[in-house]
């Protein structure tokens, strides 16, 4: 479970001045810490800050806690330098929250208190908007990665931003703990596909586990009968199976996914990116051509499978996992200029989660540009709101491109590949343009509902940029 640290600030002079304004800032507190804990988080709270010595106590405890992220609350009127020193330690993304207990005050109740004292303790109860500018602005001198939310208690607006950033920062730990496997090599002459594995080690803290085809043969010749028949069940429970489906290629296609599942065992992998030819004939065809059903298992099952080893875009599979949006493997097929859509899809793997109808499992004769043939998957991602997403090494750094759409229906294409139809708000002409001029892999990874705003918070709590088309 993601962890996430919880602290709120306040000044230690005003609670001996106005009674009751400690409590009451403590069980706001108490408040966002329920909330925080009800999006599925783990929340270490180091209570309310009011002093630098409790700062420094509070960076201890959040420190030994090993937290991805920092939620701050901004109780009252507090000075900066409670502040600074958990920042500094902790080397986590603070995110700011500027919540009042209530939309408004009650301006005409509040007047008519009377006792001035009492009407300033309730007006630091209100002032968290006060603190805001003096955080930001030691945050920016001292360039330390922040942002801020602004709302009040019941602010459902703010509330669905917060738990954004709790989502982003599950996704960050997802990929710094996970096990990449390539296996293989990359297609040949595929120029974009070609990536800097230490450079995505450094941006994402990814393992990169670099595999060789004996030995998945090793797990795959190790195969029994009642292995594949657990297997073949597995298979007509993901997939409709197409009648012309060759018995044999069944069973050549159950073996492979066995091994597969051996291989992501005992590597502990997270993700895989593969691709292999090596000379006509040779023992190995066996497996590279009877992978993608296996793949998409287990790209169904959060273990994001690409093809044509494009590693960039089995991060990007997998980001999409995290945040549960699913990520298929795509690449662009035609385009629709009548309906004013893009087609997308691949070979596969694919992702069965986020498919219109069952996946169907088909024969293919041959795979273009790539040796052999055995069975494909087809299947169209499910009508609604996607988002796409592709990490790209460009000549700056690595960074995220992303793109909000739908899933419509219409006609695609029956060729025992994934395609499915997409509608952008610039339209397909200046989706198409504005998307390949960014310059990205010809590969991405598609999910279901919107979340370019999650991905975007992914990006701070990376350090990367995030460019988005289409907004």
């Amino acid at each position: 479970m993601m962890k996430a640290g919880l602290f709120g600030i306040g000044l230690d002079t005003y609670w001996g001045q106005f009674d009751g304004l400690e409590a009451n800032l403590r069980r706001y507190q108490e408040q966002i810490r329920e909330r925080l804990a009800g999006f599925g988080i783990d929340v270490a709270d180091a209570g309310m800050v009011d002093n630098p010595v409790k700062a420094r106590k509070a960076a201890d405890f959040l420190k030994r806690e090993d937290v991805e992220i920092v939620f701050l609350y901004v109780s009252t009127y507090a000075l900066s330098s409670t502040v600074l020193p958990v920042a500094q330690k902790l080397h986590v993304p603070v995110v700011i929250l500027n919540l009042q207990p209530v939309a408004a005050l009650d301006y005409d109740a509040f007047n008519r208190l009377g006792d001035r004292g009492a009407m300033t303790g309730l007006w630091l109860e209100h002032c968290q908007a006060c603190s805001v500018p003096e955080i930001a602005s030691v945050f920016n001198r001292c360039g330390i990665r922040y942002d801020i939310v602004t709302g009040h208690l019941h602010d459902d607006e703010a509330w669905r931003e917060i738990h954004a950033w709790t989502k982003a920062a599950r996704a960050a730990a997802a990929m710094r703990k996970n096990r990449m496997g390539v296996l293989g090599h990359y297609y040949c002459g595929m120029l974009d596909v070609y990536t800097d594995l230490t450079k995505l080690s450094s941006v994402f803290g990814t393992h990169f586990e670099l595999l060789e085809m004996c030995e998945l043969k090793k797990y795959r010749d190790a195969v029994t009968g009642a292995d594949v028949a657990g297997k073949l069940h597995e298979f007509r429970s993901v997939f409709d199976v197409a009648p012309e489906c060759d018995a044999d290629e069944i069973d050549r296609a159950a073996r492979t996914s066995l091994a597969l599942d051996a291989m992501v065992k005992a590597r502990d992998l997270g993700s895989l990116a593969y691709y292999y030819e090596g000379e006509a004939g040779n023992e190995y065809e066996q497996i590279a051509t009877s992978v993608i059903a296996g793949n998409t298992i287990l790209t169904g099952s959060g273990v994001p499978v690409a093809g044509e080893c494009e590693v960039k875009n089995a991060h990007a599979m997998k980001i999409m996992s995290a945040f549960g949006a699913g990520g298929s493997f795509s690449e662009f097929y035609l385009m629709d200029f009548v309906d004013d859509v893009v087609l997308l899809g691949h070979d596969g793997p694919a992702h069965s989660a986020i498919s219109e109808s069952r996946v169907r499992l088909v024969p293919l004769p041959l795979y273009h540009g790539k040796p052999g043939k055995g069975l494909s998957i087809q299947m169209s991602v499910r009508h609604g709101d996607v988002t796409l997403l592709s990490v790209v090494e460009g000549k700056d750094g690595v960074f995220l491109l992303v793109a909000e759409g739908a899933s419509v229906p219409g006609p695609v294409l029956e060729i025992g590949n994934t395609n499915s139809r997409y509608r952008f708000s610039i339209g397909a002409k200046q989706f198409m343009n504005e998307w390949s001029k960014a310059g990205p892999a010809h590969h991405c990874a598609i999910g279901i509902g919107h979340i370019a705003d999650e991905i975007g918070k992914l990006g701070q709590i990376l350090g990367i940029p995030v460019k988005r088309i289409g907004s």
